[in-house]
């Protein structure tokens, strides 16, 4: 069997590479969106990581007020870290925002701007940030809360579309290699069908028949896999260096969607697992109609 798996790879050598070539390019595109799924995801935890909750404090507000203000958000198991802001700080920041706008620069003195404590969610998720946002706006010698929770929203809307949008086009790639590679297999199967009607003649099995062209299948899925998880691996490997953000070519806006080695490479075991998969059994559903007869 292995000899006659050889022989068939010889024979038609158009067909193999056809095969091959097939694979190649569709599951380096399904690499390809498994890694920008990945991508798209380490974003939006990183953007979500520099969410803040502004608690801004009464500018009159007491000591007492303010420490159990502190305490309560230290306290906190939603919260990641606080930083206070004292009133000196939040008025500095506020001449520098408003910088350029001496009507507005003006308009407050130190005693006026209250202060404030920074507050990062340890998950900046709606439901975390409006329940920091609730809770907090209630404690005694609070002015106001504020949080970015539109903004979270739609970064959530918009990560849950492309995760699934990625998905569903890895799926639909991976079908188009299954069918590609089921067709191709039957176009060999079909050209040597008169030989298939004469090994059966002679008393060949189903199954003696059939395995020589799903271990043409695995050798085509194979080596397809193995150039796909090669190209997938070399384009991270280039798109991480372009990122780097101590080179003259770099796109520091886009360091977050740069992938872990890890993901890189559990990425690519999956692609030649699947090469493999896809191969055997698309040949033997392809030769199928040849043999079950």
């Amino acid at each position: 069997m292995v000899r006659e798996t050889g022989a068939n790879l010889k024979r038609n050598p158009t067909l193999t590479l056809a095969s091959v070539l097939t694979i190649s390019v569709s599951l380096a595109l399904v690499g390809a969106s498994f890694l920008l799924r990945d991508g798209v995801q380490n974003a939006t935890q990183r953007w979500q990581g520099g969410v803040e909750v502004v608690v801004f404090l009464n500018p009159d507000v007491t000591p007492a007020q303010r420490a159990a203000v502190g305490r309560f958000v230290d306290q906190n198991p939603l919260v990641k870290r606080q930083t206070f802001v004292d009133q000196q700080a939040a008025y500095k920041e506020y001449r520098r925002i408003y910088k350029n706008q001496p009507e507005l620069r003006d308009v407050l003195t130190p005693t006026e701007v209250p202060p404030s404590y920074r507050v990062v969610p340890k998950q900046a998720t709606v439901a975390v940030v409006d329940d920091l946002q609730r809770v907090l706006s209630r404690r005694p010698g609070v002015y106001r809360v504020t949080a970015a929770t539109d903004a979270v929203k739609k970064i959530e809307r918009l990560s849950g579309l492309l995760t699934t949008g990625l998905a569903f086009m890895a799926v639909f790639l991976l079908t188009a290699a299954f069918l590609l590679i089921i067709n191709t297999i039957r176009m060999a199967a079909f050209a040597r069908r008169h030989e298939i009607e004469v090994m059966k003649l002679v008393g060949a099995t189903n199954w003696f028949i059939r395995i020589p062209f799903m271990l043409e299948g695995l050798a085509q899925g194979l080596v397809g896999a193995a150039v796909a998880a090669g190209g997938v691996f070399g384009l991270n490997r280039l798109f991480r260096d372009r990122l780097d953000v101590t080179g003259p070519q770099s796109f520091p806006l886009l360091q977050s969607f740069v992938v872990d080695s890890s993901h890189v490479v559990s990425t690519c075991v999956l692609l030649v697992v699947v090469g493999v998969v896809v191969g055997m059994v698309g040949s033997g559903i392809a030769v199928g109609r040849f043999v079950d007869v």
